[in-house]
């Protein structure tokens, strides 16, 4: 489920089920939150695409510039219509490119743990993104799983892999939460006025 950010004022979330529609929650309610190089490694490692502890000192405003374009062409995809062919193609541009190599390493412990073969280059983690965007387009049973979080002013999509497939919102512990409360405070209002 969802997992707090490193730093900065905002908590990053990946409770959408897929890298590409965690990459659509990086701009909510009209809030850019990848403004700056820094931000966009936080997300980078939150989100998996790195191992913790990857060192992405080629993260500059270049990066964060491709990234938000790649976010727009998934939003243009994902956003209910159709999305333009040149979305797609840029999509698929990108997905074209090899993802970061990872290995198998040991740990001082003696565990295995996994890291990159080389320092990912910005057109590698695009490729990662624009892949798994490629495999929900296409992907028929992801795609009807597909839903948009039913709480106030939050518009986040997320893949429903509930039992009963009876999810509502994006993250049960932020937009259910404030969701529960407000129906908390709908009652005690109308218990007060009876």
């Amino acid at each position: 489920m969802g997992s707090g950010g490193v730093g900065g004022t905002h908590a990053w979330w990946f409770d959408s089920g897929r890298v590409c529609l965690d990459l659509l929650a990086t701009r909510a309610r009209g809030e850019e939150l990848l403004g700056r190089p820094v931000r966009l490694g936080e997300w980078l490692a939150g989100s998996g695409l790195v191992p913790a502890g990857t060192r992405l000192r080629g993260v500059d405003d270049e990066w964060v510039l491709r990234f938000r374009q790649l976010r727009e062409c998934v939003r243009e995809l994902f956003g209910g219509g159709r999305g333009s062919d040149a979305a797609l193609e840029q999509i698929n541009a990108l997905a074209a490119v090899a993802p970061p190599a990872p290995r198998a390493v040991r740990a001082a412990d003696g565990s295995l743990v996994c890291v990159l073969a080389a320092e990912p280059r910005c057109e590698q983690l695009l490729a990662a993104v624009a892949r798994d965007a490629v495999g929900l387009l296409t992907d028929p049973a992801a795609r009807a799983a597909l839903r948009r979080c039913e709480g106030d002013n939050c518009a986040r999509l997320y893949l429903d892999t509930s039992r009963g497939h009876r999810r509502r919102w994006c993250s049960s512990e932020v937009c259910g939460n404030r969701e529960r409360v407000a129906r908390h405070r709908r009652r005690a209002a109308v218990a007060a006025q009876a």
